[in-house]
């Protein structure tokens, strides 16, 4: 049994870097993490062969690179061994009829591209681009900034003084947009629209679900304008930084410490206790990186105390799930759209705005989709060192797919349990690839495939595979997520918190719910 300030449940970058804040504030902070692996969706690992590093979940660290978090102690996680490498050719998209349109940091390297397709669109990029700045100051100040009424009054403040009431509408139309709205207002070539609304899909939006226009937007301009960032060696370079900078403030952090129970008296947190049976106490706060399910009759064992938040935490919904596959690769894949594919840190193979609707509708119907939206990620393209001399990894994300399998869209899957079927799906996923870079199979050196429920075994908080934990719809988010009136990491719990994906601002590698969290509790 001991004592400390603040005692954390799982230990993802959002728990760490709250647990990173308090400790140089001087707070005593344990960390307590089920798995024997820190990092929650963010880790590396040997998943095919000796060598061959692959990102188990996140991949892009742009948004880790941006953020508030990293901004404040840049130096003493560099100190720690945080390294980027800075990717230029951002992602593209490649087409049954062999044409690409890609992104890079070149805007006339993209623009090139758009002009090949529509003269129109590369005028409209060119507008965009241009406008971002002053539009990105308001989103991202929205986007970093706790759901509290002085905050949001702020942002709303700033957005009318410097756009004005016709300027603030539009950004307020902006976050309301469905991607396919968006694209249309400003795109007249298809395999452009399709290419930016591939990134909806990352967030539970698919083209014609209001709010996600805002995604493919960030996205695509910040690409434009900045690049993107992968991890060197691995995303968990993130995870290896935090944990260094906890430890080295004095925090503590224990693996296979499987937490079964919050301790809560007089209606206040007080403590944990591991299912090994030890117990430990805190004595300002209890914070919880887990999904909302883990608490009312779990973690919570007697609930919170109000019935309403049990029960949204009950009813909290998630998004459809993902399969992984991590590919030991001998070479990349020889794109027939054309080789230049292959300096791209994302490749997504998604037909059409309407395909990924279909796709998508077919998940929430429980259905294996036909032709899953597929985003290919080279990441030894821009990172050499996660694999031998010579050699490659590819990571395969497959969206959209059901945690419940009830039918397969194509008629050739009989309906069964992930683990009876995995296999198979994965085996059309590679025909998928292969269609678009020829050859494919004959390169694979080895294969790990991770079904919806392989991921959910790994982490808990990926429900169903949902990789973002949690739709990001806006009937949940801003000052829904996770519920009316907890958009601000509380709970009925006094002295218990909440933080991750889960909680505002959503899913994503800025460790902005983890540092706002801290800000709020130990100061700035």
């Amino acid at each position: 049994m001991s004592e400390f300030d603040a005692i954390f449940v799982g230990a993802g970058h959002n728990s760490l870097a709250c647990a990173v804040h308090l400790a140089l504030k001087g707070w005593k902070i344990a960390v307590f993490e089920r798995s024997e692996t820190i990092g929650g969706a963010v880790r590396t690992a040997e998943y095919t062969l000796p060598g061959f590093r692959h990102d188990f979940g996140a991949m892009n660290l742009s948004l880790f690179a941006g953020s508030a978090f990293h901004r404040k102690y840049a130096n003493e996680l560099k100190s720690h061994g945080l390294e980027f490498a800075p990717v230029a050719d951002c992602f593209a998209s490649a087409f049954p009829d062999g044409k690409w349109f890609g992104v890079s940091n070149d805007l006339e390297k993209t623009t090139s591209r758009l002009a090949a397709f529509s003269t129109a669109d590369a005028a409209a990029w060119r507008r965009l681009v241009g406008a971002f700045p002053g539009e990105a100051e308001h989103l991202f100040r929205l986007l970093g900034s706790p759901m509290s009424a002085k905050a949001l009054a702020g942002t709303g403040w700033n957005l009318w003084r410097k756009k004005g009431i016709a300027g603030a509408l539009d950004t307020g139309r902006l976050l309301l947009s469905s991607p396919r709205a968006w694209l249309e207002e400003n795109f007249e070539t298809p395999h452009v629209r399709t290419t930016l609304a591939a990134w909806g899909m990352h967030l539970d939006f698919s083209p014609d679900i209001a709010g996600g226009a805002v995604f493919p937007y960030l996205e695509s301009m910040a690409n434009q304008s900045f690049g993107m960032v992968l991890g060197k060696g691995g995303a968990d370079t993130i995870i290896r930084a935090l944990a260094g900078m906890v430890k080295a403030a004095g925090g503590q952090i224990t693996t296979g410490a499987d937490v079964a129970e919050i301790i809560v008296s007089g209606g206040k947190a007080n403590g944990v206790r591991l299912a090994s049976g030890e117990t430990h106490f805190a004595t300002k706060a209890v914070i919880a990186g887990v999904a909302p399910k883990a608490l009312p009759g779990k973690l919570l064992p007697n609930g919170s105390g109000d019935a309403g938040f049990d029960a949204a935490m009950k009813t909290f919904r998630y998004a459809p799930g993902t399969m992984m596959i991590h590919l030991a690769m001998e070479d990349l894949p020889d794109w027939s759209a054309g080789a230049e594919l292959r300096q791209f840190a994302y490749v997504h193979l998604a037909p059409s705005l309407d395909a990924m609707s279909r796709v998508y509708q077919q998940a929430i119907a429980g259905l294996l989709p036909d032709q899953p939206v597929l985003v290919v990620g080279q990441p030894t393209t821009v990172d050499p060192s996660r694999a031998p001399q010579g050699k490659h990894v590819l990571w395969v994300q497959v969206r959209m797919l059901p945690a419940e399998i009830l039918g397969d869209a194509a008629g050739k899957i009989a309906p069964a349990h992930w683990d009876a079927v995995k296999d198979a799906y994965a085996e059309r996923v590679l025909d998928i690839i292969e269609s678009y870079a020829p050859g494919l199979r004959k390169k694979i050196l080895g294969r790990a495939a991770f079904s919806p429920l392989d991921l959910e075994r790994e982490n808990p908080n990926l429900v169903g595979g949902d990789q973002i934990c949690g739709s990001h719809h806006l009937a949940q988010n801003f000052l829904f997520r996770p519920a009316r009136g907890f958009a601000r990491w509380n709970t009925p719990v006094s002295n218990l918190y909440l933080t991750g994906a889960a909680t505002w601002p959503g899913a994503g590698t800025g460790a902005g719910s983890g540092f706002m969290l801290a800000q709020q509790l130990g100061g700035s």
